[in-house]
């Protein structure tokens, strides 16, 4: 009965975020109807002795509380110090003049299939320092589409690659990572390094070279006959001094350099990196604008992206979590991962069908943070069924996660950059298909030589 439900509820939250309903009440709903349901059926208690309210049925609502507050207390206002440090550098302009000084050299290249591939690998540099798909896709718009128009790159092509600009969550400052970092319970700069940095770094190369072959012959396919002169041109000339360019590149410096990697005896964590590097950024603005009023009331803008990502990213953290647990514990986690060991498949098999599962999930959604934040917390649990270390199972799932997002039309740097340029996210991921479903490959490879 209690898998019955579970496959009920999961039904549904599938189909209301198709639907576009708001993913943390979905979430949170099917979390607290699988939990109400575990109750009555009496399968499991809801909280251990140490944490229960006194109330098995009160238990439900007192999940969120248990959770809300583990995780603003940790991972939460890790994420929240991102989110609030890289909207201080948009509103500064830092991340322009980082994009300037990357994409000067661009300018002079003539070949419109080598700049598009010189292209991508620029942005796989700037997704370390700006951990936002839709955020990246649209400076990308402003700064690097004009560019790449103007040199004989078809407006698809184009869009190919900037659709493609976060194809994988990657780096101390991305959401996922963070996250899957904490459920392995290893040091972020650690996880990015040792767990990411390989399979980036290969993955990024080869899909430079599909890129070339892909987007040419797309655009043979569709009749490209050279520069078109149609194209929605978007400019935005207004950006800080090129010194700037240092400013969002410092949160990273210190995570990394104050971390178990160089063998540093200070310790550095991504929220004092990020309120550091905010403070520093303030010294420079205020050398530039002269301006002590406006220098300070600035900081307004670090806050207002922790409390903007507490009610887009935390609360579907949070929301998830719940929704997580009521899989557990009216028992759905269990019975599958039974009933995929039953089919006779190995480990490797296992963990290849969970990510494209997990991967499935996030085109459906148009969303890695949504897929990716919804299953992650069961990962210990599978990783214990199946005998692995949790980072074997979760860093391929956080990986392909990624990949479902860049294909879906529905995903919001898609529908976002393809309403610039005027044409459907539809064809937008008809050119990032084919890269990603080698970088699937590539990611099963990775799995599969573990």
């Amino acid at each position: 009965m209690g898998v019955i439900i579970a496959v009920l509820v999961v039904a549904w939250v599938i189909y209301m975020i198709i639907k576009k309903h708001y993913p943390q009440a979905i979430l949170l709903i099917a979390g607290i109807v699988l939990l109400l349901a575990t109750f009555f059926l009496g399968t499991n208690p809801i909280l251990v002795a140490k944490e229960s309210a006194g109330s098995a049925l009160l238990d439900i609502f007192h999940t969120i509380k248990v959770l809300l507050s583990s995780r603003i207390a940790g991972l939460g206002l890790t994420i929240m110090s991102i989110a609030g440090f890289a909207k201080y550098m948009e509103y500064i302009g830092a991340s322009k003049s980082l994009f300037a000084v990357v994409a000067s050299p661009l300018k002079h290249i003539k070949s419109p299939y080598i700049l598009l591939v010189l292209s991508f690998f620029m942005s796989q540099f700037l997704v370390l320092f700006i951990p936002s798909h839709a955020g990246l896709a649209l400076l990308l718009m402003v700064t690097l589409y004009p560019i790449l128009i103007r040199t004989g790159v078809s407006k698809l092509s184009a869009l190919g690659v900037i659709g493609c600009a976060q194809y994988m969550d990657v780096g101390p400052g991305s959401g996922n990572a963070i996250l899957a970092a904490n459920i392995c319970k290893v040091d972020p700069a650690v996880y990015f390094v040792e767990y990411q940095l390989p399979i980036f770094v290969t993955t990024t190369l080869i899909l430079g070279v599909v890129h070339y072959y892909v987007q040419k012959w797309w655009d043979k396919k569709e009749g490209f006959a050279g520069y078109d002169t149609s194209a929605d041109l978007v400019t935005d000339e207004s950006r800080p001094p090129l010194i700037y360019a240092i400013l969002p590149i410092i949160p990273m410096i210190f995570i990394l350099g104050f971390s178990p990697i160089f063998k540093s005896t200070i310790k550095m964590d991504v929220v004092t990196a990020m309120f550091l590097s905010t403070f520093i950024s303030m010294i420079f603005e205020y050398v530039r604008t002269k301006d002590i009023r406006g220098t300070l009331q600035s900081l307004k803008y670090l806050y207002e992206g922790m409390g903007n990502s507490f009610a887009t990213v935390v609360s579907l953290i949070v929301a998830g979590e719940v929704f997580a647990a009521g899989l557990m514990k009216i028992g759905a986690v269990d019975a599958m991962t039974i009933g995929a060991q039953s089919l006779g498949l190995g480990v490797h098999a296992l963990i290849i069908l969970f990510c494209i599962v997990i991967a499935a999930s996030a085109f459906l959604m148009g969303s890695g943070n949504a897929a990716f934040f919804s299953f992650a917390a069961l990962a210990p649990k599978i990783a214990a069924s199946l005998k692995i270390d949790v980072v074997t199972l979760l860093v391929p799932m956080q990986i392909m996660t990624s990949f479902g997002r860049v294909v879906s039309p529905i995903t919001a740097a898609i529908v976002a950059i393809a309403g610039v340029a005027g044409v459907s996210p539809v064809q937008v991921v008809k050119r990032t298909a084919i890269p990603m479903a080698v970088a699937a490959l590539v990611n099963v490879v990775f799995i599969l030589v573990k």
